[in-house]
């Protein structure tokens, strides 16, 4: 016990270092910090979550700077709306239901993680709920997410979780001994996010220190799922993301702001006409693509080939929906819909599901990682890097 009493805390004195963080912070304070900083990491503002290479350089600021690591920190980190609104809000909408889903370890994952040095520090990026925190009790285990409401549930769990984001992870060049990303990459829009939540991921490791990344195939193992999923048209993507596929790096000439905080009442109004916005894009999609619902095997095939981008549909039972409250003000912004006959409400998540091959392509272009296995399970691509440098 005293042992166990003595790992703690050192470990809670590596994630303080590793943060930036005092040595003299409590635990409570530094948990009311992770939680009251999260304004601060969804704006892109400094915060003291920032991430450094080494005490004496200059924080990561939102500019055309680039690092002695070769990390270009530019708009890539400026959330496009379709993240901020098919993914950020709608994660936050649905994530008890999400949550209550979420128990089952992939087996490929798992392997992974038991097969860690005792004593190792995993950085789970995107870890939800947090069901692979803690995993493996010989190793260590932070997590962090977009979401408030999972990284709350995280804390409930007695995990160390904070809120930051994929593209700019807020630890130190080298702190853990190996990193995790589990179905996230497919959430973000762009090639160039893509390859930046790769490149923190690679940062954020020792060399010799291992990732796990998984994604969302297009080459689904049930071809039947696709007809459930809404393609997105090119000519929205265009008008969300910007001129050209997602797949094309074309970010926008002005920054996006991220999230607003619903508490703010100037926020509030942003946060509706943004959603109406969306929303009247969105049915015009549905109504597009809705047209030509061919269910076949070969008109599916042909949809695997020729689409990466979707909405996929979480369905919020009414019983887990506060349908009077916030349900009611998605429903009216755009951001769900009610389903009578499933008696849900349905929110829109959006995916840009992986092809063959072009996972490995993303780490083409870094190089301090090499590919050290890579794999199909469950309907994922996945890849396991090493750093070398």
């Amino acid at each position: 016990m005293i042992f166990g009493h003595i790992e703690s805390l050192r470990v809670s004195h590596l994630i303080r270092w590793a943060l930036h963080l005092p040595p003299f912070i409590s635990i409570c304070k530094f948990n009311s910090i992770k939680y009251n900083t999260m304004k601060n990491i969804r704006t892109g503002r400094p915060s003291i979550f920032s991430t450094a290479a080494s005490d004496g350089e200059a924080q990561n600021q939102p500019s055309e700077v680039t690092s002695e690591e070769g990390l270009s920190f530019n708009c890539v980190q400026y959330t496009p709306e379709i993240e901020k609104t098919y993914v950020h809000q709608v994660y936050d909408a649905i994530a008890p239901h999400f949550s209550s889903t979420r128990f089952a370890k992939w087996p490929k994952v798992a392997s992974f993680l038991d097969s860690l040095t005792q004593g190792s520090l995993v950085l789970d990026a995107g870890c939800g709920n947090g069901k692979y925190l803690g995993f493996n009790p010989k190793c260590f285990f932070v997590g962090c997410d977009i979401s408030f409401p999972l990284v709350s549930i995280c804390a409930g769990r007695g995990h160390e979780a904070l809120v930051a984001d994929a593209v700019n992870l807020p630890y130190r060049s080298g702190f853990g001994d190996a990193a995790i990303s589990i179905a996230v990459l497919h959430h973000l829009s762009t090639e160039s996010r893509r390859r930046k939540a790769i490149e923190e991921l690679v940062r954020v490791v020792r060399k010799g220190g291992l990732v796990l990344i998984t994604v969302w195939a297009v080459e689904q193992e049930d071809p039947g799922l696709l007809s459930k999923w809404t393609p997105l048209s090119r000519r929205y993507l265009d008008e969300w993301i910007g001129p050209g596929s997602p797949r094309v790096n074309s970010p926008r000439s002005f920054n996006l702001k991220s999230i607003p905080e619903s508490e703010e009442n100037n926020s509030q109004v942003s946060l509706k006409v943004s959603s109406e916005f969306l929303g009247a894009k969105l049915d015009k999609t549905l109504n597009i693509n809705s047209q030509g619902n061919d269910t076949s095997t070969t008109v599916i095939d042909n949809r695997c080939k020729e689409n990466q981008e979707y909405f996929v549909p979480w369905h919020l039972p009414y019983h887990r929906a506060e349908v009077s409250g916030s349900s009611a003000c998605a429903v009216a912004n755009g951001l769900a819909r009610k389903d009578d006959k499933k008696g849900a409400m349905v929110y829109n998540r959006y995916y840009h599901v992986f092809s063959e091959g072009e996972l490995e392509s993303l780490v083409s272009g870094i190089s301090n990682a090499v590919i050290v296995d890579r794999f199909f399970d469950k309907s994922n691509w996945c890849i396991i890097l090493e750093k070398r440098q």
